[in-house]
């Protein structure tokens, strides 16, 4: 019998809430790709994040960032909140500076996110195992299950993107001419709250964009690695 049967069939016999295993559609591993429309490398990022979304065990998002934006183009999707986001990362990962296109797995690993082989191995090898809560999301609520307390409290986000391919005509910059696919584009990103381990639910604001898609994450505090995650 493998570790994660045993470990289902220990929980439901003692009637616990069931841990978040990653790499499954229930619990997928979360990949997030910081670009910028105006970067001349973030094409094959997209790209790679186009075709990784499409796995069922992965939660791809793309977040725009803005220091691109004086360099002759704007970036139609970027925000200063995503910017602040990977600094958040690059302060965990003791990195000196930001760049594009950069990927962070599960927030404890960052790739270069033109190189597909290696966030696939980033995704092996950062896998959350069974370190955080069960996450259950309905239209209006979140729920997390208890589990074993973080050693600071989690910050709890809701996510919504676009699940759908947006193309963007670029006319200015480095890409400029060129029309770039988009896809799983976070347009919005609103901490909830805590968790620090018992059960807890949380209110999920009114979406005034019904095309958006909805996800959690459960992170170990501003550039922390994700304990949980889940799509509404």
């Amino acid at each position: 019998m493998n570790a994660r049967l045993c470990t289902i069939l220990t929980f439901a016999a003692l009637g616990l809430s069931m841990p978040a295993f990653a790499g499954d559609a229930q619990h997928p591993a979360v990949v997030e790709l910081f670009q910028s429309q105006g970067c001349s490398s973030c094409p094959p990022a997209n790209a790679n994040v186009i075709d990784l979304s499409k796995r069922p065990d992965i939660l791809a998002l793309s977040f725009g960032v803005t220091y691109w934006d004086q360099l002759g183009w704007k970036d139609t999707f970027g925000s200063p909140q995503y910017t602040a986001r990977q600094w958040d990362y690059a302060r965990a990962l003791h990195h000196s500076e930001v760049w594009t296109p950069q990927v962070i797995v599960n927030g404890r690993a960052d790739v270069v996110g033109t190189e597909k082989g290696e966030i696939e191995a980033a995704i092996t090898h950062a896998d959350r195992g069974l370190a955080g809560p069960a996450v259950a999301i309905t239209p209006t609520t979140v729920s997390i299950g208890a589990a074993a307390a973080p050693d600071r409290p989690a910050d709890v986000w809701l996510v919504r993107y676009d699940p759908r391919i947006v193309q963007v005509a670029i006319r200015r910059g480095e890409n400029g001419g060129r029309t770039l696919p988009h896809k799983n584009v976070v347009r919005e990103l609103v901490k909830l709250g805590v968790w620090t381990g018992p059960a807890q639910s949380y209110a999920i604001p009114t979406n005034g964009e019904p095309d958006l898609a909805t996800a959690v994450l459960i992170q170990a505090g501003p550039g922390g690695a994700v304990l949980a995650a889940a799509r509404g």
